[in-house]
């Protein structure tokens, strides 16, 4: 049966590029199918967390990031006032650079750790440049509209005529046309707020106090961009959904949550959501998987949801292709979920704690004040913030090292190059600081990239390291690591 791509891709934003790169990098044909003709301008997602930026600089996109955040910075320096730096929150609750102690940090992130105010759009058209240039074929303007699976393959009904895959992947939104066809499980919590994030200009705001606020009717944030705004109330879920949002009903939600009399004159761009918690019970059905808010929903309140479904992406792109090119050992790909599913509980939880203490109710907001005191100390501000850069992860994987499991450290090499410089080809890496590693890495050249380092360690394509040791010590366990994660070598699988 002929086939179009390896791989059908539901879904061009972010999430769906960044997986279709990953997968070609390593050697899949893939087919993005994206229903919007042009980037969706709607103000989405505005920072990255530590996780996300370092994937994109082992890809080789760090300048482009930083160019991103230079744009967006422009013109805020001049206005900045002295006094401790706003590092994020939690349900509304500001968290500054007053109380953090950076020390408790011990990870080297490399330059990474600069990067945070880079926009969800900024993130897909950088995506979007790289796809084209390493052959991903992306279709835009084409809706799916049906899915027929079968033991060898996806057959993709679009609206546009079929397109037939190896695999397909849902990376398709909330609302994903995928999941819904291929019948996953989508469990969780009924929402209960409605609220609105705008970039619209407005009169009256002189009474707003910038930053986040929680009122007798629920939570504001206004600025740092004197056109943006974010209101939740608690009166209950939208009557309809996907009503367009007019000036009138955000001037009115405006006015219920600040007690201030604002007009909006003019709508750039606005969003309404609730606070839907949902998480399919697994990401992968058959020959159909789930990426981003595909598998799992929630408010945007911490900006986790774009850095969540990246990590899906950067996880289950160079998993899906060993299985395609033949060398994944047993079981890679059921990885998937085991590694990625409780990341997506946490953030769901997460969330659900910050909804709990923006409620106006007297009992959260006594938990609210419990919670600002927390923050206002070193070890609840740094605790918190750990938790927003997404800095805490580890994964659950075979090893006793400290680093098994954790993104690995963007170590600076004797040549001056940094670790993720060298993963922009998508192969694992394996630094060696005696030349006795090597052996063991004999028959992996295609997957695997060794180089000199400071200490032994065994880094997969995504990043995470799966073997350790410190210089000198016996590499012990690197030969199970090695066909754990990446299959027999060369040499014995011809054998």
């Amino acid at each position: 049966m002929r086939y179009d791509a390896d791989v059908v891709v539901a879904g061009g934003g972010p999430v769906g590029l960044m997986l279709a790169c990953e997968l070609r990098l390593a050697g899949a044909s893939v087919t993005v199918l994206e229903r919007l003709t042009a980037i969706d301008p709607t103000i989405k997602a505005g920072s990255l967390t530590v996780p996300t930026v370092a994937a994109l600089h082992r890809r080789g996109l760090l300048s482009q990031l930083e160019e991103a955040q230079r744009h967006n910075l422009q013109g805020f320096a001049p206005r900045a006032k002295a006094g401790p730096k706003f590092i994020g929150h939690f349900g509304g609750i500001m968290l500054t650079s007053e109380h953090l102690d950076p020390s408790r940090d011990a990870g080297e992130h490399g330059p990474a750790a600069g990067i945070t105010v880079v926009a969800q759009q900024q993130v897909e058209a950088i995506l979007a440049e790289r796809a084209a240039e390493i052959g991903v074929d992306v279709r835009r303007g084409v809706e799916v509209t049906g899915i027929a699976p079968d033991d060898d393959g996806v057959t993709v009904t679009t609206d546009q005529g079929p397109v037939r895959g190896r695999w397909l992947v849902g990376c398709d939104g909330g609302r994903s046309t995928v999941r819904k066809l291929a019948g996953f499980d989508f469990p969780g919590t009924e929402p209960e707020i409605t609220a609105y994030q705008a970039m619209a200009e407005m009169e009256g705001t002189e009474a707003l106090a910038m930053g986040w606020h929680a009122t007798s009717t629920g939570v504001y944030a206004y600025g740092p961009h004197p056109r943006r705004i974010l209101v939740a109330e608690f009166g209950g879920t939208p009557a309809d959904r996907d009503a367009p949002v007019t000036a009138a009903e955000l001037e009115a939600s405006i006015r219920r949550v600040t007690g201030v009399d604002v007009v909006v004159t003019a709508v750039d761009s606005v969003t309404r959501f609730t606070d839907n918690t949902r998480q399919a019970s697994t990401y992968r059905r058959g020959r159909v998987l789930l990426a981003g808010d595909a598998a799992h929903v929630h408010p945007p309140f911490g900006g986790q949801g774009l850095n969540l479904g990246m990590g899906d992406a950067v996880n289950l792109g160079w998993k899906l292709a060993a299985v395609i090119r033949g060398h994944a050992p047993d079981g890679l790909l059921d990885t998937y979920t085991t590694e990625r599913h409780p990341v997506g509980a946490w953030v769901l939880d997460w969330t659900r704690a910050q909804i709990a203490i923006m409620r106006p109710d007297p009992h959260a907001r006594a938990l609210r004040q419990v919670m600002t005191d927390l923050a206002g100390t070193t070890d609840g501000t740094t605790y918190l913030a750990g938790r927003l850069s997404g800095v805490w992860q580890r994964l659950d994987i075979p090893g006793d090292h400290p680093l098994v499991g954790t993104n690995a450290p963007d170590l600076e090499l004797a040549d001056g190059s940094r670790l993720a410089d060298h993963m922009h080809d998508g192969r694992a890496l394996l630094l060696d600081p005696s030349g006795e590693l090597s052996v063991a890495a004999h028959g992996y050249d295609d997957r695997l990239k060794v180089v000199d380092g400071p200490l032994g360690l065994l880094v997969r394509p995504d990043g995470i390291v799966a073997w350790a040791g410190d210089a000198g010590a016996e590499p012990y366990g690197l030969d199970k690591a090695l066909s754990t994660w990446l299959g027999a070598p060369r040499s014995s699988a011809a054998a």
